[in-house]
């Protein structure tokens, strides 16, 4: 069965969710967690992507739903959805963004993302990065979206793969700025509607 996601724009009771994607095992290959300060920072600034026109950029909070659990309108499971009364609630699992960039003289989008320990293996993030192109196809103005996953994390450049990404090559990619890091550089070019193309899955 296919793997099912939402995405919600960040906001401002999302910022547990940016805590916990700070803990050491989501940026070992980071550059490791960033100070408090940082943090509030970053808050503010995927807030702000958030009120921003949509070809700008946006930050989301990936939800999921079991498979076998049905939410109602409010993510709920009550009696009338086989919940027997107890509620279950659909679960935030990770974050997944673009925002714009200029690469090798070409303006670009970058993307990025990540799934809390406890909910990766399900193929959240091949779903949410799924989910994110269809969301520039019908809103992005720029014609491809990169990601540069390092060359020391095979989980983050099979996802690539697995979500149509183009191999493109070794670089020496700067993250965080002003450190080298040697990365892959992974391309996906955006069919707009726009254009007068059908969209590609």
């Amino acid at each position: 069965m296919e793997t099912r996601v939402r995405l919600e724009p960040w906001s401002a009771g999302d910022f547990w969710l940016l805590e916990r994607k700070n803990e050491p095992i989501m940026t070992q290959f980071l550059g490791g967690p960033e100070p408090a300060a940082k943090l509030v920072d970053r808050q503010r600034r995927y807030e702000a992507m958030s009120a921003r026109e949509p070809a700008a950029g946006r930050m989301f909070r990936v939800v999921w739903t079991p498979a076998g659990q049905a939410p109602g309108a409010d993510g709920e499971r009550g009696p009338e959805h086989g919940g027997g009364g107890e509620p279950e609630r659909a679960e935030s699992v990770g974050s997944v963004g673009f925002w714009e960039r200029e690469w090798r003289g070409e303006p670009v989008y970058e993307a990025g993302w990540g799934i809390l320990p406890e909910f990766q293996g399900h193929g959240l993030a091949v779903a949410a990065l799924t989910e994110l192109l269809a969301y520039v196809r019908a809103h992005g103005s720029r014609d491809s979206v990169h990601a540069f996953p390092g060359t020391d994390h095979p989980a983050s450049n099979a996802v690539c793969r697995r979500a149509g990404f183009e191999y493109l090559g070794d670089v020496d990619f700067e993250y965080p700025p002003g450190v080298p890091h040697p990365s892959c550089d992974w391309r996906h070019r955006v069919e707009h509607p726009r254009d007068g193309l059908t969209p590609s899955g």
